[in-house]
């Protein structure tokens, strides 16, 4: 079997999948070496030292370790030091693959290029492959100042909690943003925690900031009418994607793909106060990143099926006559990552190919 063929396989075990299709042939090529590839194909998303992957490889401890520090400089394995000692893992597709050498700001020619292939990869396969089914892997946050105190209920829907519970926050650039290119709305909004976080600081492609700076990138997404999403699970964030519907791979699964599972929405929707509402329209013109608003007889009306309880429109109302209300049916959040994870691998029939890329 071809090593990229190999190499694209284990990706597609994970929950985020890496569904075949030529687009990722050509993108695999240019991120990773044939070298680098034969070393890949060895490792597995458990972190593990240069000696166990050069002792599986066949080449020396040396010459792995040269390898291993090459891709970790990509962005397209991860590494992490514990106890002293380094070690390295692979990354999925998303978030890692995709994102990480966009980080940097991109703007070569070779970023061109897997712009463009990663977009006709988006629309040719992994868009769908990547949402769920019907678990998605992210889910819609509310807006913090559009939530009522009398519905702050869960931790774990509160987005300056992600920020709070972290240990160490990096902030860095969206790739969507910069491969896609379609608004001019910020760039550097994606917020990553702990040890992902530490790893893209280490190697140049994200920076390290305080809380306060965390909370200040939040206001600077409201404010850009951005869309907040995390991993979608309630133990614990590992990122807050800052989204915009014509240029993120979340959104885009509705927007663009019309995916019915590309990401799960909060645990909210838009209600409108008909007699508070002066009909400027702002709400379904500049805020709902969707299109569920519209103006009816100069009065704003949701589409409840749409609406995916962001806030924004509830933060730039004028007049205050849109609030965030609980949904009849609210969403089954999995409780961890790793259940997460497991669910979506059982509903995507990849848990046994995850297995064997774990035990390898």
């Amino acid at each position: 079997m071809d090593i990229y063929e190999r190499l694209r396989e284990i990706l597609d075990a994970h929950p985020t999948t890496a569904p075949k299709a030529k687009a990722i042939n050509e993108i695999l090529k240019m991120l990773f070496t044939p070298q680098e590839a034969a070393v890949a194909v060895q490792m597995s998303y458990k972190m593990k030292t240069p000696a166990v992957i050069a002792q599986k490889t066949g080449i020396s401890e040396g010459e792995a370790l040269q390898r291993l520090e090459t891709m970790a400089k990509k962005g397209i394995i991860a590494a992490r030091v514990k106890d002293g000692e380094k070690s390295y893992a692979l990354v999925p597709l998303i978030p890692g693959v995709f994102e990480f050498p966009f980080m940097k700001g991109g703007g070569t020619p070779m970023h061109e290029r897997l712009g463009k292939l990663w977009e006709e990869y988006h629309h040719e396969a992994l868009g769908a492959s990547f949402a769920g089914n019907p678990t998605p892997l992210m889910r819609v946050v509310a807006v913090d100042k559009s939530i009522a105190v009398r519905d702050r209920i869960h931790p774990y829907e509160e987005v300056k909690n992600f920020i709070n519970n972290a240990s160490f926050i990096a902030l860095t650039n969206c790739a969507c943003r910069i491969s896609v290119a379609a608004c001019d709305k910020p760039k550097e909004v994606c917020l990553i925690f702990d040890a992902a976080a530490q790893f893209l600081v280490e190697y140049g492609f994200a920076r390290r900031i305080s809380k306060e700076e965390g909370f200040k990138v939040l206001d600077t997404a409201e404010e850009a009418g951005l869309v907040h999403t995390s991993n979608n699970s309630a133990d614990r964030a590992n990122l807050i994607c800052n989204c915009c519907p014509c240029c993120c791979t979340v959104l885009r699964g509705r927007t663009q793909l019309k995916h019915p599972h590309a990401f799960e929405p909060s645990r909210f929707e838009a209600f409108v106060n008909a007699d508070e509402c002066t009909g400027c329209g702002i709400c379904a013109d500049e805020r709902c990143p969707m299109k569920a608003i519209v103006m009816v007889d100069d009065v704003a009306v949701v589409n409840a099926e749409e609406c995916i309880g962001c806030g924004l429109c509830v933060t730039g109302c004028p007049t205050a006559a849109i609030v965030l209300e609980e949904r009849k049916q609210l969403p089954c959040t999995p409780a961890t990552v790793s259940e997460m994870g497991t669910k979506i691998l059982q509903e995507k029939g990849r848990l046994e190919a995850f297995l064997k890329v774990m035990q390898d």
